[in-house]
């Protein structure tokens, strides 16, 4: 009461209201709901600073008891639940109080996509806190006390302004996940190697010109990500890490890779974008486990024999090198089903056989083969020289891969060169995410009679237009982390839809028009503010089997959603409704179900 009386004190019409009455942005009803739970989403609220009431909230005797002097069996306010997950995102935070150590039962704490520029050190008495996002803030240091929490599984840092990380980063033994992505680190602590617990590790989009040595020592490292650093070597050590599967090194300025004797796992390298001038046979004859290589925009001038060793391999990209001739028994790799060699001045491949595909291509070298044994000394013939486009437009992409992409530019507006570069071409997929388109570029319509599938996440969508409501044969639809609150009923047009995903926009309602799409089969609308939801209508949903409602407001969930028995997935963790109890969540989806249906009304 007394915090609600500081939080009026500075506002002219704080006259005008009860005193005790708290600040708006945090209905009551949340809070009574999360003393219940012991979960609290108060994401894109606009909130400024958290009210002192949330801090306190398992401190302060609830204002019901002063009210409420005849308790039923739901009002029993003293059995109140530790607050265990506080979502804050998506708000205008710029400080977080150090009275974030009045809630030690957190496991998770949720700031993401606000605007700290720093973290309390309080943050270290936290001890059972298991997943931290601090995410795109402004945070430029992390202060020391953080490495005091020995149960944290993820820590999520990308985007911020970090240039340097504690040396006792180490310290976190029991980490899995670490984000370190988009900041401004130049190294890594040499302690990283005590990380032997870290599955994921994000180091993507810094000015990092060197990996430690040591990091070879994280055993449990499945995928390391280093696209877009400085890099000129990768330490030889890392080729001893045995259980690493995905590693990523594009756009550094590496010469050659690394031999990798011990990672027989490793199943996807990515080094496009870097300055490899010789692939050896030692790169290669390791990696019986590789299905993806992507080597493109280098300065590749030959490929070795030795490739056809990667019998598991499917997708080889070597666009934009320098090749000038391939060994014919790539064509005898069992499991390959895309092939880019656009951009390389191969004297032995006609330029028509290119653009039609990688089946044709390996049919013929294999045909080459053959050729191979009957004439050893024959002169390939000269044919053009293929050469990489000159525009930022990925042609191979449209002609070959029926894909426009144009993500990650932090775009207002898609250029109008990327529609006419289509022509007659069918596009299949667009993605437009990771931008700041503030609506569907309208010109999408032109290619409604061919587009499957449209990426429009990580926008600042605020509506969805007409123009995608004639998209007829889409068939997935991507929207996540834009502004919406709605959608139209146009898009009942849309009778081929089958996946569309909302997480993280500001829908308070359910769309309806989501009811009358038939052939939906995932609906993806976690992290939102969805109150209710109608068991009746979704029933009508005959193909949902994916339903996400993860951080939302669902004060209840109704008894007749255990009727919709095509769900396979129900996702409801993180509303504020006190049955089913997380005991049964966590059950899976056919109990959630099945005590759903015994819920029902005789």
């Amino acid at each position: 009461m007394a915090a609600a009386r500081r939080a009026a004190a500075g506002d002219p019409r704080a006259g005008f209201r009860r005193a005790a009455e708290p600040s708006p942005a945090v209905p009551q009803g949340l809070i009574r709901a999360a003393r219940k739970s012991g979960q609290l989403n108060l994401s894109g609220r606009n909130l400024g600073e958290v009210p002192q009431h949330v801090w306190r909230i398992n401190l302060d005797t609830p204002e019901e008891a002063h009210q409420n002097l005849s308790f039923g069996a739901a009002d029993r306010w003293w059995e109140q639940t530790d607050l265990t997950k506080l979502i804050l995102a998506s708000n205008k935070l710029q400080c977080l109080s150090e009275d974030v150590k009045l809630l030690p039962a957190l496991t998770v704490l949720d700031v993401h996509d606000n605007q700290l520029t720093s973290l309390p050190s309080a943050l270290g008495q936290l001890e059972n806190l298991q997943k931290l996002d601090v995410s795109h803030n402004k945070l430029k240091g992390i202060p020391e006390e953080l490495m005091q929490l020995s149960h944290l599984k993820s820590l999520l840092l990308h985007h911020n302004e970090l240039s340097c990380l504690p040396d006792g980063f180490g310290q976190l033994v029991n980490l899995e996940e670490l984000d370190l992505s988009n900041n401004h680190l130049t190294d890594i602590p040499t302690s990283f190697a005590l990380l032997i617990n870290l599955v994921r590790l994000n180091l993507a989009c810094n000015q990092l010109k060197n990996l430690p040595a040591d990091i070879s020592a994280m055993k449990s490292l499945r995928q390391l990500d280093c696209t877009k650093n400085y890099l000129e070597t990768v330490p030889s050590k890392l080729a001893t890490m045995a259980s690493l599967e995905q590693l990523y090194l594009r756009k550094n300025k590496l010469r050659s890779l690394p031999e990798f004797p011990s990672c027989k796992l490793l199943k996807e390298l990515h080094a496009g974008e870097n300055q490899i001038e010789i692939l050896n046979a030692e790169n290669l004859k390791h990696l019986n486990s590789l299905s993806v290589l992507e080597l493109r925009d280098n300065k590749i001038k030959s490929v070795p024999d030795e490739i056809a060793l990667l019998q598991k391999l499917e997708r080889l990209d070597l666009a934009n090198n320098d090749i000038s001739r391939l060994p014919y028994t790539l064509g005898n790799l069992p499991q390959l089903k895309f092939l880019a060699l656009e951009g390389n001045p191969l004297r032995t491949i006609r330029r028509d056989l290119l653009q039609k595909g990688t089946q044709e291509l390996l049919k013929y070298l294999r045909s080459k083969i053959q050729d191979d044994v009957t004439n050893p000394n024959e002169e390939p013939p000269v044919t053009a020289m293929t050469l990489p486009s000159e525009s930022r437009v990925n042609m191979h992409a449209i002609t070959s891969l029926k894909l426009l992409e144009y993500s990650e530019k932090q775009a207002a507006v898609i250029p109008d060169e990327m529609f006419n570069a289509v022509g007659s071409n069918p596009v299949a997929t667009v993605n437009f995410s990771k931008n700041q388109l503030s609506e569907v570029p309208p010109r999408i319509v032109e290619l409604k009679d061919s587009l499957c599938d449209v990426n429009l996440g990580f926008n600042k969508i605020s509506s969805v237009s007409l123009e995608l409501c004639v998209l007829h044969k889409l068939t997935h639809l991507d929207i996540r982390n834009n502004f919406l609150t709605s959608l139209p009923e146009e898009m009942e047009a849309l009778t081929r839809l089958q996946v569309i995903n909302l997480s993280f926009n500001r829908f308070k309602v359910f769309p309806s028009v989501l009811y009358r799409i038939l052939a939906l089969e995932t609906v993806l609308l976690g992290n939102n503010q969805v109150g209710s939801v109608d068991p009746l209508q979704l029933k009508k949903l005959d193909r949902l089997g994916t339903l996400d409602l993860q951080n939302n407001d669902l004060l209840q969930v109704p008894p007749e959603l255990g009727n919709c028995e095509t769900l396979r997935t129900l996702l409801l963790e993180g509303n504020p409704f006190r049955t089913p109890r997380a005991a049964i969540l966590a059950k899976g989806t056919a109990a959630v179900l099945e005590y759903l249906r015994s819920r029902i009304p005789a």
